[in-house]
């Protein structure tokens, strides 16, 4: 394309002093004014060459150009009257419309904050959906915007299969993956709702590809197609050079992408769309003909900056700047339609007015739509909950389930309700066999769990039951486990990965705090990431394995809006727990944190060797943990409550066997189960009866469990409770004998509660 026009327009745009949304608006205008290059007339109905795409064809896609690039300016006035809230712009990206077009709209699409005009042209598939209505009621956080309901900026649509992202940096990509990864497996199960030879679409930017969640994404994507795994997902990473101010090292992209193995390299122009359009053609080709994973590297620009707040001129210079603006892909576009004589001069310039007027016409309109008013409302979609449909899908026993758990078993003679007294590994695995019978849409994953049985054994002999297509081994990665996941849930399977241990979590924690349990906020319960994530937790292994091995830091998940966190100490609440857990899933699509105490696995005495009494008996199907509902021990003492949860309630239970023992002291004791979110009708109540009060948190001192309990003990219960807590410090577990300094023992809780008793 010969610039020149365009470049005339920005020198006169500088002098005048204007700002930069009206420079690139301009530069169009005179850009298309001033062509004198007259071309005979075209018939709409002529191929355009290298496109395959009829006259009218390519003027739709020039049209959802024109749409994206008047949205990015229109934003920016909305912000200016207090009428909008975002203002990450599409403009210089306008070339991912032909992602837009050639991708269909039942290909989930996870989209970066610059997919105007792949949002707009995708929509063209869609009749019914209007996008630059729905474009700019996002923009206006109208609770009228059809996905999120007014809760962000984003791309999203239930019928063009568009799960939301919010302001992500690379930590869609994982899940994008695992929704690849997916479609088999969910195919097989007869639960994919999305056509066979679908692919995913994920898209990112130049700076977000050297993310270490994106790295993860790339990593498992091609460690899945050295397997011979069917991974059908295009990367489209749109390079615009800078991230922010960081500028992206010219050819970095390519040397790090062309030859990785794993993944099919295809470069395209996303400046001149006619150019561009068979390579993005090839790129989705590769990816639905031979389901492998291709990186599309599209070219782009960066226009207006970074966001409505970032003068760029101030890091990038004016030279830089202009010769940037001059890249404009909606100049590349106009010369190719004033070339191949689609329309006049004044006929293009009339669509683009004309395309100006819907989006202002829209604004307007979403501007007077309602808004929130109260934070119920706001928090509507965050954490559903239909008791009575959970509670009965817990407590589901019909004929076809208790077949396949018969058969799962073994026969009836084999089935855990018949057999003796186990403790909580092994009741947990049993509960493991009985959903996966239960739900033949159940997977189960993580590191060692499949041909291992896990490092605990816990998921032994699962494989054997359901074969390798339900239970199997991951790569060791915390952020790939997560992200599978999630992928799994959207295409329908029901997942339980499994963290080796707590402390691995917080290698890809944001996995599920951003993204797992945010998508129900963020698309007004329109999509979920249904799963129980399993993890090996907590401490007093007698010093074994280190802090790795033994953490009790669980704050961060606390922390997590809607996550769900349940922590069982025995066998028998174990599966009760699990049994409710699924049906939140199954239900309301909740994500479920599943807390096991590693040194509970293989516990079976209480009070002294051998007696046996931490072994249980196995739930008869039919029955459930409610969602919520603790355990109570001695449940008419009144002396002291004991509210604790996991490792502590044997402990708890052990003094208070002591102390009534001593001094006839009869103490109840709560076992909380449910860690998120916390019964505070029933703590209050409890330690409402006894008056005193005793948290043994083997959390640390610091953002322990314990200072929540405080808080709803102050709120909900009269003046003259007392109470007192025995937690752990504020360490990391050491090795050997030395952990026991740090953890709560026996001997500090009997201490704590004879002061509280005194």
């Amino acid at each position: 394309m010969s610039s020149e026009n365009s470049t005339t327009g920005l020198k006169r745009a500088a002098t005048r002093g204007v700002n930069r949304t009206e420079i690139i608006d301009r530069n169009f205008i005179e850009f298309v004014r001033g062509w004198d290059e007259p071309a005979p007339p075209s018939r709409l109905d002529a191929r355009i060459p290298g496109t395959g795409l009829s006259g009218t064809e390519f003027l739709q896609l020039v049209e959802s150009q024109m749409l994206s690039r008047h949205l990015d300016l229109e934003a920016r006035v909305m912000r200016a009257h207090g009428e909008g809230f975002y203002t990450i712009g599409s403009s210089g990206h306008e070339g991912n419309v032909l992602i837009g077009r050639q991708s269909r709209h039942t290909d989930p699409a996870f989209l970066h904050y610059r997919s105007n005009a792949l949002f707009l042209e995708r929509a063209r598939q869609v009749p019914t959906i209007d996008p630059v209505r729905d474009i700019a009621l996002s923009l206006a956080a109208s609770t009228d915007d059809p996905i999120s309901g007014g809760r962000h900026k984003v791309f999203g649509s239930v019928p063009l299969w568009i799960p939301p992202q919010t302001s992500t940096i690379a930590s869609h990509l994982p899940k994008a993956v695992g929704a690849a990864l997916s479609m088999a497996p969910a195919a097989r199960a007869g639960c994919l709702p999305i056509p066979r030879d679908s692919i995913v679409v994920c898209s990112f930017g130049d700076a977000s590809a050297n993310h270490a969640t994106a790295l993860a994404a790339f990593n498992s994507a091609a460690w899945s197609r050295f397997q011979r795994i069917p991974c059908p997902i295009l990367f489209v990473c749109e390079d615009n050079g800078i991230g922010i101010s960081v500028e992206t090292p010219p050819g970095w992209i390519e040397a790090n992408f062309s030859h990785r193995a794993g993944l099919e390299y295809i470069q395209a122009d996303g400046l001149d769309i006619a150019h561009g359009y068979g390579a993005v053609a090839a790129a989705v080709e590769h990816c639905r003909s031979h389901r492998r994973p291709v990186f599309l590297h599209l070219r782009c620009v960066r226009l207006l900056g970074h966001a409505g707040t970032d003068i760029e001129v101030e890091y990038r210079g004016i030279e830089r700047v202009e010769a940037t603006e001059a890249q404009d892909p909606l100049l590349y576009s106009a010369e190719t339609v004033l070339e191949s004589g689609l329309a006049t001069p004044a006929e293009l310039l009339q669509r683009y007015e004309a395309c100006r007027e819907r989006v202002q016409r829209a604004a307007r309109e979403a501007a007077r739509r309602p808004h929130f008013r109260s934070a119920e409302q706001v928090m509507a979609p965050l954490a559903p909950y239909a008791a009575d449909k959970v509670r009965a899908e817990a407590e589901r026993f019909d004929s076809d389930f208790e077949a396949r758990r018969t058969e799962a078993f073994g026969g009836r003679d084999r089935l855990p309700e018949n057999g003796v007294k186990r403790h909580l590994s092994i009741q947990i695995n049993q509960a493991l066999i009985e959903l996966m019978a239960k739900y033949p849409e159940m997977t189960i994953f993580g590191e060692d769990v499949a041909r291992k049985g896990g490092v605990y054994t816990v998921t032994s002999g699962l494989r054997a039951h359901f074969g390798r297509g339900r239970v199997f081994d991951t790569l060791l990665d915390e952020t790939t486990i997560l992200g599978l996941a999630q992928g799994q849930a959207l295409m329908g399977l029901l997942p339980f990965p499994e963290i080796q241990y707590l402390a691995y979590l917080h290698n890809a924690l944001d996995q599920l705090r951003g993204e797992a349990a945010s998508l129900q906020f963020f698309s007004n319960a329109q999509y979920a990431n249904a799963m129980v994530v399993r993890l090996a937790s907590f401490a007093y292994q007698k010093g074994f394995g280190g802090h790795f091995h033994n953490d009790n830091s669980f704050t961060a998940l606390r922390d997590i809006p809607g996550l769900v966190i349940a922590c069982p100490s025995r066998g028998d609440d174990a599966v009760g727990l699990l049994r409710t857990a699924a049906a939140l899933a199954r239900i309301n699509g909740r994500v479920t944190a599943f807390l096991e105490p590693i040194a509970l696995y293989m516990t079976k005495d209480l009070y002294t060797p051998q007696d046996g009494l931490w072994r249980c008996a196995y739930p008869a199907p039919g029955t459930a943990v409610p969602f919520g509902e603790p355990r109570i021990y001695h449940p008419r003492a009144t002396d002291l409550l004991i509210i604790t949860y996991g490792n502590g309630v044997p402990l708890a239970l052990r003094t208070a066997n002591r102390l009534r023992t001593e001094a006839g002291h009869k103490i109840r004791v709560l076992d909380l189960r449910w860690l998120k979110p916390l019964n505070a009708n029933q703590i209050a109540r409890h330690a409402s009866v006894c008056g005193r009060i005793l948290v043994l948190d083997e959390g640390r001192r610091s953002g322990g469990i314990a200072e929540q309990i405080f808080t709803l003990i102050d709120e909900h219960c009269p003046a003259g409770v007392t109470k007192a807590r025995c937690v752990g410090a504020d360490s990391f577990i050491p090795l050997g004998g030395a952990a026991n300094l740090v953890l709560v023992g026996e001997e500090a809780v009997c201490t704590a509660a004879r002061k509280l008793l005194a």
